[in-house]
């Protein structure tokens, strides 16, 4: 089975490149998706003899809509597609081993490994990108950016939510699985990722972006069997918006005692730094009212009938 690989980004500058050239003489075709780069990006993909794709950027951007435009335009020879993000490294084993288990097992549409960090010391917030990556190996309900899949029923399913902004992953996963296939995580080296992420405001916009997808995840999906992304968006209205509104509610209007019920975040991060230390901890407490904020934006945006716009963290 033939692979091509489809490359997004926007201003990726030295890590496009790196990305790029990884790529070759691994896949058939490389197309790389440019959203409106003003840093040579596409130029220095063309001068590589990589396919660019330039999106039109009078319409919103989304990754989705970058994704489904370089699925669009890989030849008709391609049957599986190895998707990128331009800030990512393949690794030099990947390709062929993610092409092996899908000649292997005819029921799996996606087939993803380990992202990686590559500069998980370089700041707290690299550290708990990289944790966030570690997920379960085997059956998985849901992909990241990067992963390898079969051409048919990803455009059979209508491809990637290309209104969507954030989280369009796990949403092609679910109405892939409600099909009937399968995806899967291999305790496999992929790609090396680079985040970059040094601020804390970086990482506030980011969490942000998370909740405004738990929130747009669950009111696209959140009634079906899979209640999906349900109870995250639950989590963060309750932990970063209704628990500390309530409390300070009552502690105005029928005691100051009521704000004891404040001590239910140390409490909770007690609970959370005995499982997996205090710095996840902290910014897991922290994230919810990041969440929460995106869970707002995402309702408030409904009620005004307007379409979110993309929230950039870098």
């Amino acid at each position: 089975m033939s692979v091509g690989a489809v490359v997004i980004g926007r201003n990726e500058g030295d890590r496009l490149l790196a990305c790029l050239d990884a790529l070759k003489g691994q896949v058939a075709e490389i197309i790389y998706v440019d959203s409106g780069s003003t840093d040579g990006s596409w130029e220095a993909a063309r001068a590589r003899g990589v396919r660019v794709v330039a999106l039109d950027m009078a319409q919103p951007f989304t990754a989705a809509r970058a994704r489904n435009a370089g699925l669009g335009a890989l030849g008709p020879g391609i049957e599986l597609v190895q998707f990128l993000d331009g800030d990512c490294v393949i690794q030099p084993e990947w390709i062929g081993a993610a092409q092996d288990f899908l000649a292997g097992h005819p029921e799996v549409a996606v087939v993803c490994g380990r992202r990686r960090e590559e500069q998980p010391g370089a700041s707290t917030y690299n550290r708990l990108v990289d944790r966030e990556w570690d997920t379960p190996i085997g059956a998985a309900l849901a992909c990241g950016g990067d992963a390898m899949m079969r051409r048919a029923p990803l455009e059979a399913t209508g491809g990637y939510r290309e209104s969507l902004i954030a989280g369009e992953e796990p949403e092609l996963c679910l109405r892939l699985r409600r099909a009937g296939w399968k995806v899967w995580r291999l305790d496999r080296e992929m790609t090396r990722h680079d985040a970059r992420i040094t601020r804390f405001g970086q990482w506030w916009r980011r969490s942000i972006r998370a909740g405004h997808a738990f929130a747009e995840g669950a009111w696209l999906h959140g009634r079906g069997p899979e209640r999906h992304w349900v109870a995250e968006t639950r989590r963060a209205v309750i932990w970063g918006l209704a628990l500390p509104v309530s409390i300070v509610l009552l502690g105005a209007v029928l005691s100051p005692w009521a704000l004891l019920g404040l001590l239910a975040y140390p409490a909770q991060l007690l609970r959370l730094a005995a499982k997996g230390g205090w710095s996840w901890a902290v910014f897991t407490v922290l994230g919810k009212f990041a969440e929460a904020w995106g869970v707002l934006r995402f309702w408030l945006g409904r009620l005004r009938s307007r379409p979110a716009g993309i929230i950039e963290y870098r």
